[in-house]
């Protein structure tokens, strides 16, 4: 087990703050909660607490922005995309500011804090606005990475962390590139595309189809919007079927991006590993995704049914 993809922001943003003098970072008053202290304790001049107030939050980042200045907006995920989501249509997006919103404790695996906490939805709302990327790194050092790029790139910017620790995935020396996915297992019959926590999922899930004799392509779609269609494309017709997997509502996350793309130029059987449009409730975070079907054994059997459901096709 490696650490939380919140533990990795805290880092790595007390290294571009070194690389880059007009890098600032704002927080509602949870600095110690998403590791944006870490940067503070270095650059106390450029860490701006605006208090419980995450409206005010992404309208100051937007200030920020449009008098130069590089700002990442840290919050927990129901607060950033839910209760700011006016001001980053309205302030950041539409008119294209260079503000990176780096949210964390996204999904169950926020555990006893409760459905109010949870986010699931963040993920369609911030792939439907214009503008605005959307990532939603698998592991610490995908996190590094896709800060490393987001400080770089002239646009609003959506990172997507969470409260517990994750498995690591992904090299340390990984580079993220918007609208490309990793590839971290070939097989062809069928493939596994997922994002954040549900990687590591997907990756136990293809040892399981393998000791079954089927092998999986697990996919890392960590660029959410733009999306590799190139790679889902490819998947579709080199395995004919395809599972999502996403610590997400199964409407309008991942899985309905890929399916967008699946449905347009290679139209396959899928299944979509998601919680069911419904709320999470209090729990500890591994008891809290086996209730809700967010495991290796549940992605595992939908790949099977996805198969089924080809050979079917095929007969």
């Amino acid at each position: 087990m490696g650490k939380a993809t919140r533990d990795a922001y805290g880092e790595v943003l007390q290294e571009i703050g070194r690389e880059y003098p007009n890098v600032v970072v704002l927080d509602a008053d949870l600095s110690q909660s998403t590791k944006t202290f870490e940067f503070k304790k270095i650059f106390p001049e450029r860490h701006f607490n605006v208090g419980i107030a995450e409206q005010n939050l992404m309208s100051v980042s937007a200030g920020l922005a449009a008098a130069g200045k590089i700002p990442f907006a840290s919050t927990f995920a129901i607060f950033g995309a839910g209760r700011a989501y006016e001001q980053i249509r309205n302030s950041i997006c539409y008119p294209k500011l260079n503000v990176k919103i780096a949210v964390t404790h996204a999904g169950l695996t926020v555990g006893e804090d409760g459905a109010t906490h949870q986010m699931l939805e963040d993920i369609a709302l911030m792939r439907a606005l214009p503008n605005m990327t959307v990532a939603v790194p698998a592991d610490a050092a995908e996190t590094k990475a896709v800060v490393r790029w987001a400080v770089g790139y002239e646009g609003p910017v959506y990172i997507r962390m969470g409260r517990a620790s994750v498995d690591d995935v992904m090299p340390e020396d990984t580079v993220f590139t918007p609208g490309c996915s990793t590839c971290l297992r070939n097989g062809t019959a069928v493939a596994l595309i997922a994002c954040g926590v549900m990687v590591a999922a997907a990756l136990q899930a293809a040892e399981l189809l393998a000791d079954a004799g089927m092998e999986a392509r697990v996919i890392n779609m960590s660029s959410i919007k733009p999306i590799d269609a190139d790679a889902v494309i490819a998947a579709a017709r080199e395995t004919g079927a395809i599972v999502t997997a996403e610590e997400h509502t199964r409407i309008g996350g991942l899985g309905a991006a890929v399916a967008e793309v699946a449905v347009q130029s290679a139209p396959v059987p899928m299944e979509f590993v998601g919680t069911q449009d419904t709320f999470g409730e209090s729990g500890k975070p591994a008891l809290l995704l086996e209730k809700y079907g967010l495991t290796a054994e549940t992605i595992a059997a939908a790949a099977m049914r996805v198969v089924a459901r080809k050979s079917e096709a095929q007969v």
